[in-house]
């Protein structure tokens, strides 16, 4: 889910691929073999993750790791999460990671080459997974191998639950269940979720690395017109097909209010210092100064990241109806997706889609119940150590808070009162995102570089305050 988020951070302009990798070769073999076994389990909602799950367990054993350290857990078959806890000297509290080990299907007629094969080609790692996200779950994997090997002691455990359902959309997320099940097992003060924020590239440059403090919340809507139907040769004024068309075109026509909250005004400001185009430029700065500048938002709200991050949103997904050529429709309905700003309420958007559908003929619910996501406090402890081992790699790197147009696992824990920091130093191309889509991929030395970074935050955070 990383790449619907806009990264706010400035690092430069640095070559599209790094010339060397700063992993050493040892450990280059190692998370290249871990990648690889993980692309290659097919882990889609319909297989589970049964093998994916028992193949970290064996990895992670083999390593040294005891049967009380490495558990699999899971609420059914096909459902199972791996929970790893790493022993530190228990002198400062632990940290969670997170980490989805199911991905979303992926057909080889669509793809260049095999989906579920890692395939290295010109420079990139190819594969389903290869960004969302079984890179960064072959990264901690890789990690916990390297610090255990090393006999790493840090002054705190590191709790990493790699976790079943992410993709599935169904009732058994892992990290949901663990939350309600096996509290005690994952709570930590905080959590660093690597499915969230990340760098990214745009026009051949480095030019983001983003830490996601904020997400918007996921409601869909159900929105239904019924009718008696009849024969097509006797067509009546009530055709529900036009009447929920109607609606839709109301509610195509209609934009949410904006607002700018802290994480996205930080964002606006550092963005127009890269921003090319001046006119652009200056809407950014202005509207980060002041969030009443309506003109500035409306050109802003062309663009439809920008929109996004401004305001609470609503779209038509899905839609379906009739039962014949030849007949009246007699049920027609669609699906309306709507992305909340976390401080806007699900009940306040449902008002306003009643209001704007304006038809009692029409029927609107809710398919599920919102999950609210709080915004994390930004926290120096974490950004001081992005961005130091980010100026290690990268000059010139500047950590800043991002909110994500998108949802994460995050949100469970973020609604039970645990922050979370979307965190990844994988770069991706901002102008060319494949997570989910065909031919999915990852550099190659982007790759190794993320693992490398990991490991560096994982000592930093394993150092006493």
């Amino acid at each position: 889910m990383r790449f619907l988020s806009i990264a706010l951070l400035i690092v430069g302009l640095l070559p599209t691929f790094a010339a060397d990798t700063f992993l050493p070769e040892k450990e280059r073999v190692r998370a290249r073999d871990i990648f690889r076994e993980l692309i290659e389990i097919r882990s889609t909602h319909d297989v589970g993750t049964t093998k994916i799950a028992n193949a970290i367990a064996a990895r992670l054993k083999t390593a040294g790791f005891s049967g009380d350290e490495v558990q699999i857990l899971s609420p059914k078959p096909g459902k199972e999460n791996v929970l790893v806890r790493f022993h530190g000297t228990g002198s400062e509290k632990p940290i969670l990671f997170i980490g989805h080990i199911d991905v979303v299907e992926a057909k080889r007629e669509d793809w260049t080459s095999d989906p579920f094969k890692l395939t290295e080609r010109d420079g990139f790692f190819y594969g389903r997974g290869a960004t969302d996200m079984k890179n960064e779950v072959a990264d901690m994997v890789e990690n916990l191998i390297r610090l255990k090997e090393e006999n790493f002691k840090p002054s705190r455990d590191f709790i990493v639950a790699f976790t079943a359902d992410e993709e599935g959309g169904g009732t058994d997320n892992g990290v949901e269940w663990l939350m309600n099940n096996h509290r005690d097992l994952i709570e930590a003060p905080f959590c660093i979720n690597p499915d969230g924020g990340g760098g990214e590239i745009k026009a051949g440059k480095y030019v983001a690395l983003s830490v996601q403090t904020a997400e918007k919340v996921y409601l869909s809507f159900r929105l239904e017109a019924k009718d008696k139907g009849g024969h097509s040769s006797i067509p009546t004024p009530d055709n529900p097909i036009f009447r929920l068309s109607q609606a839709l075109a109301r509610l195509s026509n209609f934009k949410f209010p904006i607002h700018m909250n802290e994480t996205v005004r930080k964002e606006f400001a550092l963005l127009a210092e890269t921003e090319k185009d001046p006119a652009t430029a200056a809407d950014l700065k202005a509207i980060s100064a002041d969030p009443g500048n309506w003109e500035a938002a409306d050109r802003l709200a062309t663009k439809p990241i920008y929109n996004a991050l401004m305001r609470t949103t609503a779209t038509v997904t899905m839609i379906s109806g009739g039962h014949a050529e030849n007949a009246l429709p007699q049920t027609v309905s669609a699906i309306v997706n709507s992305r909340i700003l976390p401080e806007d309420s699900a009940d306040a958007v449902e008002a306003t889609l009643k209001r704007i559908i304006a038809d009692e003929k029409i029927s609107l619910s809710r398919i599920e119940p919102p999950k609210p996501s709080p915004a994390s406090p930004v926290n120096p402890y974490i950004f001081d150590k992005v961005e130091k081992i980010g100026r290690e790699m990268w000059p010139e790197v500047v950590a800043m808070p991002t909110m994500q147009t998108g949802a994460t696992d995050g949100l469970f824990l973020r609604a039970a009162g645990i922050p979370v920091y979307g965190l990844s130093a994988m770069f991706v191309d901002f102008e060319d995102p494949r997570a989910h889509g065909k031919d999915e991929r990852i550099g190659v030395n982007d790759y190794y570089n993320g693992v490398e970074f990991m490991y560096r935050l994982l000592k930093a955070l394993g150092q006493s305050k």
